[in-house]
């Protein structure tokens, strides 16, 4: 299973995109809402999350993914119960994907300490100890990270090529046009 925490101040593609990629792709998805069942995106929109974090069990997690935006990524870093889902991804096999400024998180925690990683343009000093990268998705071991909205299609179907293989990936690819 998969799961996107979204709190209030979130980027509603940078969730929803991959959301649609993991389902096209017949994977296990859930969102989580951090502070309610409804979370309020960046833009004003509200989303009706499928469980809350009370409701968030850690025992069939495949991939955790973090959207950007602001205050989102402010709000998810400073949930503790968010920090706890990211230790336990740490300490296990899961995928830990984050997109815009959300990769800032996993930075102040050291987790990118000699791993590649991009983010949002502005956040790279809160990458720390990561090596930079030019591309706009990037894996690196268990951790996914990308750029922004611009390529949240992208970095769905990363997770997507991660979890069952790049040959699905490309096939939904194909099947919605993207580039």
């Amino acid at each position: 299973m998969v799961y996107v925490f979204l709190a209030d101040g979130f980027e509603i593609i940078e969730a929803l995109a991959p959301v649609d990629m993991l389902r096209r792709a017949k994977i296990d998805v859930k969102t989580v809402g951090v502070s309610s069942e409804i979370v309020t995106s960046s833009c004003g929109v509200g989303v009706k999350c499928d469980m809350t974090i009370d409701e968030f069990d850690f025992y069939d997690v495949e991939a955790v993914v973090l959207p950007g935006g602001m205050p989102g990524t402010l709000n998810l870093e400073n949930s503790s119960a968010v920090q706890k889902v990211i230790d336990n991804a740490n300490n296990t096999n899961a995928f830990i994907c984050a997109i815009c400024a959300a990769p800032s998180i996993l930075g102040h925690k050291g987790l990118l300490s000699g791993k590649k990683a991009v983010c949002f343009p502005g956040f790279e000093n809160s990458l720390e100890g990561s090596e930079p990268c030019s591309e706009y998705v990037v894996t690196d071991g268990k951790f996914i990270t990308a750029k922004g909205a611009g390529v949240c299609i992208d970095f769905g179907l990363e997770i997507v090529k991660q979890l069952r293989g790049g040959e699905l990936s490309d096939e939904i690819r194909k099947s919605i046009q993207s580039r």
